[in-house]
């Protein structure tokens, strides 16, 4: 059974940073393709990063570029988001969610499986 747990969000001030984790189970995240998505309150889902073991490439929407990175870890079969230099307007549920990946880029994919998400919380 395809499995995802997010973990490491929490309340933090602006400018702080925290670590996402999105541990894996039932499958091989270096065979998927993972990418990371947030919900804030009222607002549309929106992916925020993803990455694709399979060619070695990564994503981060214009908004986060700079601010965040996603990272695997084979051996855990973890996938991680550092998020730093955090603004009020990144707080939000985020998501993990995962696929086979396809001929083309990890943003454009129709992602199959999700993880119940971790709440991050920026105070200004």
């Amino acid at each position: 059974e395809v499995q995802l747990v997010e973990s490491g969000g929490g309340l933090v001030q602006a400018g702080g940073s925290l670590r996402l984790s999105c541990a894996a189970s039932g499958f091989t995240v270096d065979d998927y393709a993972i990418g990371w998505f947030r919900q804030a309150p009222g607002k549309e889902h929106e992916m925020v990063s993803c990455i694709s073991e399979s060619d070695g490439s990564t994503y981060y929407t214009d908004s986060v570029k700079g601010r965040f990175t996603i990272s695997s870890d084979n051996a855990k079969n973890t996938v991680y988001l550092q998020i730093s230099s955090l603004k009020p307007e990144d707080t939000a549920v985020y998501y993990c969610a995962a696929t086979l990946p396809d001929y083309t880029i990890c943003p454009d994919y129709v992602y199959d499986y999700w993880g119940e998400g971790t709440q991050v919380t920026v105070s200004s």
